[in-house]
């Protein structure tokens, strides 16, 4: 028998979180970075050997993809954007938080509110970065190399996607003209 349970968190519960998250941004300086991945590695490396519920698994999956954007070279995440994810998975990466991890079934918990919470908050940079990691991939497909050996560049992206958008502009432009449903007042199109 499974059950169905539904946590909502109010303002007030959601401020316990963020106090337990500037209180480990401030606990940072001076740290190693790679310390503290290697640390919410560790937590993941846990976690896969522990029966989670979905909620929990699906939060934590997505802590691959923060790591990657902390160490991808050529996405250059902002310095305070780096801070931000790295006080993410500081929090993770400390086995003793609000729930300890080592509580059966309960012990992600609270990792898994803070991934989400941190998710919300990194939505766009995370975004971001899955859009440039799949440019990179299909360009280096485009150049028949290997993705790691593109040399691939957030500017080089964010130059490609302007491109993009320049092109598709000029693509709706031209096709409202030949639909009919507009014609031009001011400007002769030849």
């Amino acid at each position: 028998m499974s059950m169905d349970i539904n946590i909502q968190l109010s303002d007030d519960d959601l401020q316990f979180f963020v106090k337990g998250m500037r209180d480990v941004e401030a606990s940072l300086k001076g740290k190693n970075p790679d310390t503290i991945i290697a640390a919410a590695q560790t937590l993941l490396d846990r976690s896969r050997g522990n029966r989670v519920p979905p909620f929990i698994a699906e939060r934590l999956g997505s802590v691959e993809s923060l790591i990657s954007m902390t160490r991808d070279v050529g996405f250059k995440l902002p310095p305070e954007d780096q801070q931000r994810v790295l006080a993410a998975l500081a929090y993770l990466g400390n086995p003793n938080d609000a729930i300890p991890d080592n509580v059966p079934v309960l012990g992600f918990l609270d990792d898994a509110i803070m991934i989400e919470l941190c998710r919300n908050d990194l939505r766009y940079e995370i975004e971001a970065y899955d859009d440039f990691c799949e440019w990179r991939k299909e360009e280096a497909a485009h150049r028949g190399v290997d993705p790691t050996q593109l040399g691939a560049e957030r500017m080089d992206w964010a130059d490609a996607r302007r491109a993009e958008a320049i092109v598709l502009m000029q693509r709706r432009r031209r096709d409202s003209y030949s639909s009919g449903a507009w014609k031009p007042t001011l400007f002769k199109i030849s």
